[in-house]
């Protein structure tokens, strides 16, 4: 093991601060701290071998299931400690990833717990009713009509123990009128609470009196007759609130269950006596930071849980009221670990700057020729100096070039040689990093082409501005040298992950004409692959599970390739048989095609149809 790869944040790319112990740099590589701890760069290699190019989405069910079991550790941790006497259980909401890669094998693996799903939509019910766990929960949030409340009751005399969260008056008369229509058993009712308390952040309009979702206090106390009225006060079992996803502070949520655990009291007095449970919705964060004093969080979910429970009991027994069971959501904190988006660089921009690409003249103009002396005379002792002064030579020849002073040829001898002495300097300079290296490392920064969308595996990237944990997966035993900007292969100028000082990216130098180098980008398992674009026809990514044995050895299984071209197409109603006629018609009709090349040529346009979207190999110099 390389020590010093635990210990360098150069080197390591801050995987102590967001990967929880869930995977380790050892050996220069990235491995899964878990049974044999393969390394990532070997599972990559190995499905590459068996014909899978481009990106891959690798999927580890353990961590989503050990996600789950922290969860419930804690809160039980937390209720022991407070003598708090209130049940907890959580729902998984399947708008974060409705993917059956992630769902069946995490229902799979919490069968012993009183976990379940969270729909939002008709789809999600139906997905619900299938996959989840026979009694365990199933919760109903969403605006909802007579179908998807009718769809609930059967869910309820199918035997599952499912609560319809009510988001408005309208729902409840819906839920009346169903129960004259189709009797007993009656789904659980839950009443989704607006909370005069908001929340922080990009989410924070899913909380407060401004929120989407929710009944009003005077809503509250309409519903509250309603259920008398008719006889279903006995059927109202949750209330529910969310103050938004991915809360970074904790006092907003803590100031909800104070003001939920009141109208929880209340409603209790106003005669809900089967009123037992609150569900505090999602937002657990996720630590998305790889840079030392950028935490995405300021609390721990140890915090979270304790501050949860005392404040519940504290409420309850100050109220004279049971203390509820406790409900909680928290999909992203469930979900986002369990997937690593891997992709190819396909080209570092700056080799195609190399002395093959010079076209020195027997006379150039001073200043070319000054660079090119630059160049074959720098060494480690006066790299810096060169390094300046190279810099400044083009700025010059650049101006010079604007007014006419010079030609295309000592533009582009001009562009080659800084190149070539920047690279040459950062090398000699690799062992003494200094804030002035750092400084130019800024500013001249390298363009890695990756093999992937942006737009379709991190579209938060591009829609929020939410970042990723990424970082190499091999060569950590040396330290990266380049400034990284990250162009994925879209046609569009937003599909880059631009270099930024504030959390700087550093890579490897590599030649990927003679070795391959992959990105890892982690914590994508939460909402990327649910609102992922089909940008320029890109699609899901080629997926695989990796499971592992009692033994600790793993396997690479449940592989779905990426969708072909005329997948796609179909995909979007284009009729591919049309599409396949008409070419062949072209190709037929054709003047410069030969005879004996249209078979040949129809062959191969097959060929490709059957590919995925995505770049095999790339070479801009052939």
């Amino acid at each position: 093991m390389d020590s010093t790869s635990l210990t360098d944040p150069a080197k390591t790319y801050g995987i102590h601060i967001w990967s929880e112990d869930n995977f380790i740099v050892e050996d220069g590589v990235v491995k899964i701290n878990y049974g044999s701890r393969p390394s990532l760069v070997e599972i990559t290699k190995k499905m590459r071998e068996d014909g899978y190019k481009g990106p891959l989405f690798l999927r580890f069910p353990h961590l989503a299931a050990k996600n789950v079991r922290r969860l419930f550790y804690h809160f039980e941790r937390a209720k022991k400690e407070f003598g708090y006497k209130g049940k907890f259980k959580a729902v998984f909401p399947l708008k974060v990833n409705q993917f059956p890669g992630f769902i069946i094998p995490l229902m799979e693996a919490t069968r012993d717990l009183e976990y379940g799903l969270e729909a939002g939509s008709k789809g999600e019910l139906i997905l619900a009713m299938a996959y989840n766990n026979l009694g365990k929960p199933i919760t109903v949030n969403g605006f909802k009509d007579r179908e998807m409340i009718s769809i609930g009751f059967l869910a309820a005399k199918m035997g599952h123990n499912i609560t319809l969260t009510i988001e408005g008056i309208n729902e409840l008369e819906l839920i009346i009128k169903e129960v004259s229509r189709l009797g007993t058993p009656v789904p659980k009712i839950g009443l989704r609470i607006r909370l005069h308390t908001g929340g922080i952040g990009i989410w924070a309009k899913s909380g407060g009196y401004s929120s989407k979702f929710g009944l009003t206090s005077t809503e509250l106390l309409e519903a509250m007759e309603l259920l008398k009225k008719h006889n279903l006060t006995d059927r109202l079992s949750m209330i529910h609130f969310h103050i938004g996803s991915q809360m970074n502070h904790i006092s907003p949520l803590k100031k909800a269950i104070r003001e939920a655990g009141n109208i929880y009291a209340e409603l209790r007095k106003l005669g809900a006596e089967n009123l037992r449970a609150i569900n505090i919705g999602g937002g657990l964060a996720v630590e998305y930071s790889q840079h030392e004093g950028r935490s995405s969080r300021n609390y721990t979910i140890e915090e979270f849980t304790n501050d949860v429970v005392f404040l519940l009991k504290e409420i309850a027994q100050a109220k004279g009221v049971r203390e509820p069971t406790i409900f909680t959501e928290s999909g992203r904190f469930v979900a986002a670990s369990h997937a690593v988006l891997v992709a190819p660089v396909l080209e570092l921009f700056s080799q195609e700057y190399s002395e093959k690409s010079l076209h020195l003249k027997e006379k150039n103009p001073p200043l070319v020729q000054e660079l090119y002396d630059l160049y074959r005379s720098i060494s480690t002792k006066n790299a810096r100096e060169y390094l300046h002064d190279a810099l400044d030579h083009m700025e010059s020849l650049l101006t010079l070039f604007d007014l006419g002073y010079i030609d295309l040829t000592d533009r582009a001898n001009t562009e080659t040689l800084v190149h070539l002495i920047i690279k040459k300097a950062l090398q000699l300079l690799r062992d003494k990093p200094s804030k002035e290296i750092r400084d130019i490392l800024d500013r001249v920064q390298e363009r890695y082409l990756v093999n992937f969308s942006l737009f379709q595996s991190l579209p938060d990237y591009w829609g929020l501005g939410q970042s990723f944990p990424v970082m190499p997966l091999d060569r950590l035993d040396k330290r990266p040298t380049r400034s990284a900007s990250l162009w994925d292969i879209t046609c569009d100028s937003d599909g880059e992950i631009a270099f930024n000082i504030d959390r700087p990216l550093y890579l490897h130098d590599v030649d990927v004409e003679k070795e391959e180098y992959f990105l890892g980008f982690f914590k994508v398992g939460a909402y990327q692959e649910v609102l992922g674009m089909r940008h320029n026809l890109f699609t899901h990514p080629t997926e695989a599970t990796i499971s592992f044995e009692e033994d600790g050895s793993y396997r690479i299984e449940k592989i779905l390739e990426a969708q072909n071209i005329l997948d796609v197409l179909d995909d979007f109603d284009y009729d591919t048989k049309e599409i396949e006629r008409r070419i062949r018609q072209q190709i037929e009709e054709s003047d410069t095609i030969k005879d004996e090349e249209r078979k040949e040529i129809l062959g191969e346009l097959y060929l490709y149809l059957s590919e995925n979207g995505y770049l095999r190999t790339i070479n801009f110099n052939e």
